[in-house]
């Protein structure tokens, strides 16, 4: 929160600039807006806000809620947990504003490059880092290939999704969500034969090196 200022007064800010950039988008919304529509004096938000781009911030970081995000699970059921991974979203107000903001916020990004860099940093990092968990667990388990890029593997993942907030509620993300872990899952994930196969041929390697120790 904003130092000094209540946390009433801050709700209401970040309410008042969410709900006008999803409505009007990021670059027409202007500070004199948000003062207006929050009953927050303009000298006060720039008292607590160093401008424009770092309430901007506060918003993105709010209405993503990266204070909670996505739960760290494992049920056992890899696959299943990326899919709940990709599908998650915060309360159905902000994910539906979430939305609604997102192609005002990757236009906004792409006119501002700095503050692009820093939300990519911000909002992006927390997604990017529970994803390489999920891959890296797999990894560990030998589902996955310990030659796997982990760093292509998070982009390959979340592109998809990233697809899904521009096109907005014209496709279901369950079904892009499962779509995009089954394709991946084919694309890199080794065959239950070929795992058992290999076990075999380890368990095999073992036994004869203990009777060649014998022999000798």
């Amino acid at each position: 929160m904003a130092r000094g200022l209540s946390q009433r007064a801050h709700q209401k800010v970040l309410e008042a600039a969410l709900n006008l950039f999803a409505e009007k988008g990021m670059d027409t919304t202007s500070v004199d807006a948000i003062a207006a529509a929050s009953g927050v004096s303009k000298a006060t938000i720039y008292k607590h806000w160093a401008d424009k781009d770092a309430l901007c911030m506060e918003v993105m970081v709010y209405i993503h809620e990266l204070d909670e995000g996505p739960p760290e699970t494992d049920s056992g059921d890899l696959k299943a947990d990326l899919v709940a991974y990709l599908v998650y979203e915060p309360a159905q107000r902000k994910a539906d504003l979430q939305k609604r903001i997102m192609p005002h916020l990757i236009a906004y990004s792409a006119r501002n490059p700095e503050f692009g860099r820093a939300w990519r940093t911000r909002v992006l990092e927390r997604a990017r880092t529970g994803l390489r968990k999920l891959v890296r667990r797999g990894m560990d388990r030998g589902i996955f290939p310990t030659i796997l890029d982990e760093e292509l593997a998070v982009p390959l993942l979340l592109g998809p999704m990233m697809f899904c907030y521009i096109l907005g509620p014209r496709l279901d993300r369950k079904w892009l969500a499962t779509g995009t872990v089954e394709s991946f899952w084919k694309a890199h994930a080794r065959l239950r034969s070929q795992m058992i196969s290999e076990q075999l041929k380890s368990q095999r390697k073992h036994t004869s090196s203990k009777f060649d120790r014998c022999g000798d």
